[in-house]
């Protein structure tokens, strides 16, 4: 059954959140800071104060106060407080900042013409105009940033250069989280397209697995199942390639008994034959169903249920089963142990272990010898060490003990199809336990299994 997962402990959730609330936050700054520049560059152009000074004298000569009511309304739409000053006194009033306020009448009685700009955002001028009635005027005017652009032009500003900020940006974070997201996805699909086609060695490139979000860890169980995958495949051809060979032999041999049997014309001499027929069938059908269990346990044992395993009374039980087969070969078992030890797994495949190596200590053992088993516990392991007295291996073979199907030159003294070790091997990776083989200081092979302990679940 498939768990929900809070989207609030996704990392891909957050970084989508956290690069969205990025992008407005950048919006909002760089919006207000382009507004306020390109509001302050409009302050920055060149006035024609002549030319205003005309217009305003002009307009004044043409329509007496109330035309110059109407230019001054004008102007400050325009963002230019302005009126006309003649003998030292205003026509119409103007705003003026208290700082130079006191200035002014110097200024006018001065006659020059006056530019200022004290600071940035602010322009003053008193510019000479003299009328067609030939009397001298002045044109006092003042702009500032804040009213230079009017408030609805500069409100249209504002939202359009917000509008297309927020697109930009928006657009481009869009595209960086939309590409980040997409690129890895695009790997995997190619990657899996590629594993299609029947490339197992295909994988994920490091760059994208080793990222920490869903992502990278989608990544990395890709890669985990492509090495699960030609794991599989590797060993099952192999199994294949190996039973395949070994399956020619009795193959062959059973062809030739049953064509004796066929042509045989003494009844005694073809029940032999069919006997042996027999025989061989029973050896291939052993060989098929060791070559299966080894495949299955390769396969990594699927819901295998584990279980509190007494070990040490599964290996008694184990010992007895096999004291029939080592009474018919006059050979001697004899248990030792330290206790009882417990371990989490499978009763049954351990137990399958249990009777390979034993029965391969028997198989090997000289006649009227001993196998020796003894159950210890060692650093939180259990193990269990089978020991005979037969030949031994040579150094230059122990290594391929466990490799399915491998038989040594001390194997022709006993039958089997060299599966036992390796179904032996397989069995303790799963329980997290391990095997290896030793030559004895003397003589004989000395087979040590290791598993962990059971661990107790500790009282609430």
């Amino acid at each position: 059954m498939s768990t929900f997962r809070s989207p609030f402990r996704s990392p891909l959730f957050w970084r989508l959140l956290i690069s969205v609330c990025i992008a407005n936050l950048l919006v909002l700054m760089l919006g207000g800071l382009l507004t306020r520049s390109f509001i302050a560059y409009s302050m920055q152009q060149d006035f024609d104060w002549a030319a205003m000074a005309q217009a305003a004298n002009d307009a004044y000569e043409t329509g007496g106060a109330s035309g110059l009511d109407t230019w001054v309304r004008q102007e400050r739409g325009d963002g230019v407080d302005a009126t006309l000053f003649e003998n030292g006194e205003p026509l119409r009033d103007i705003r003026l900042p208290p700082s130079i306020r006191h200035l002014l009448p110097d200024w006018l009685s001065s006659g020059q013409n006056i530019a200022l700009h004290p600071y940035p955002g602010l322009y003053i001028a008193v510019q000479n105009v003299t009328g067609s009635d030939g009397h001298a005027r002045q044109l006092v005017a003042v702009s500032s940033s804040r009213t230079r652009i009017p408030p609805r032009t500069r409100g249209n500003i504002l939202i359009g250069v917000q509008l297309a900020l927020s697109l930009l940006m928006i657009g481009a974070i869009g595209w960086w989280v939309a590409r980040s997201v997409a690129r890895p996805v695009e790997v995997m699909r190619t990657a899996t397209r590629k594993m299609a086609s029947g490339e197992f060695t295909t994988r994920v490139e490091k760059r994208w697995s080793s990222k920490h979000d869903e992502l990278g860890q989608l990544a990395r169980d890709f890669n985990g199942m492509a090495e699960r995958i030609q794991i599989l495949v590797a060993h099952d051809r192999g199994v294949l390639q190996d039973l395949s060979h070994e399956l020619r032999s009795p193959l062959a041999r059973l062809h030739l008994i049953l064509d004796l049997a066929q042509h045989s014309s003494d009844p005694q001499d073809a029940a032999a034959h069919f006997q042996r027929a027999e025989q061989e069938i029973a050896r291939m059908d052993r060989m098929t169903a060791e070559m299966l269990a080894l495949s299955r346990l390769e396969g990594g044992l699927p819901g295998m249920e584990r279980e509190s395993v007494d070990l040490l009374a599964l290996v008694a039980d184990r010992v007895a089963a096999a004291r029939i087969d080592a009474q018919a070969r006059n050979i001697g078992l004899q248990l030792a142990d330290e206790g009882p030890v417990t371990v989490d797994g499978s009763s049954i495949l351990l137990e399958r272990a249990l009777d390979n190596v034993i029965s391969n200590a028997i198989k090997f053992s000289p006649p009227d010898g001993v196998v020796q088993i003894h159950v210890s516990k060692a650093q939180q392991q259990v193990q269990v060490r089978v020991r005979d007295h037969g030949p031994g291996v040579p150094e230059e073979e122990r290594h391929l003990l466990f490799r399915p199907f491998f038989r040594g030159t001390n194997a022709a003294q006993a039958g089997g199809h060299g599966l036992g070790l390796a179904i032996v091997q397989r069995v303790m990776q799963v329980h997290g336990g391990d095997v290896d083989a030793q030559n004895g200081a003397d003589d004989g092979l000395e087979v040590t299994l290791r598993l962990p302990l059971h661990v107790a679940p500790e009282s609430a």
